[in-house]
C-alpha cells in the first residue's frame, strides 16, 4: 500500500512536529535540534528548513541512524528493505549525501553487532 501524496505530506511534518514537542524541555543534549535535522544530507536537502550551520552536528549522525532505521523496518506502507540495502544505500551515497566518516562508523558497527 503507498501513501497519497496527502498522507506523504503529513509524514513530512514528523520532525517539525517533534521539534515543537520537545524545544522547551532541557535535555543534556540537543535533543530537539536532533530531532529537527535527522533527515538532513550533506548536500543540504531533505531538511525541513534551511540550515546556515554547516560544522559538526548532531544531524550528521542522525541522518545516518534513520537512514538505516527507516530502510531495514517494517513500515505500514512498504515491508522492511532489510539491512544490507541500507548498508548498500549509505555506502553508494558515501560522500555525496552522507558524511564518510559517519557512513563508515556506521558500516563498522554493523559489521561488528553482527546486525547485517
Amino acid at each position: 500500500m503507498r501513501l497519497s501524496p496527502i498522507e506523504m505530506k503529513l509524514v513530512e511534518t514528523h520532525a517539525a512536529s517533534g521539534f515543537e514537542i520537545l524545544q522547551n524541555i532541557e535535555f543534556p543534549w540537543p535533543v530537539a535540534t536532533i530531532i529537527l535535522q535527522h533527515h538532513e544530507r550533506l548536500d543540504g536537502s531533505a531538511t525541513p528548513a534551511a540550515f546556515a550551520e554547516r560544522r559538526f552536528s548532531w544531524k550528521r549522525e542522525s541522518s545516518r541512524c534513520d537512514t538505516v532505521e527507516a530502510m531495514a523496518s517494517h513500515r505500514p506502507y512498504r515491508p522492511s528493505l532489510g539491512i544490507d540495502a541500507a548498508i548498500d544505500e549509505l555506502t553508494s551515497k558515501r560522500g555525496v549525501l552522507y558524511d564518510s566518516a559517519v557512513v563508515d562508523a556506521c558500516c563498522r558497527v554493523i559489521k561488528e553487532q553482527r546486525l547485517s
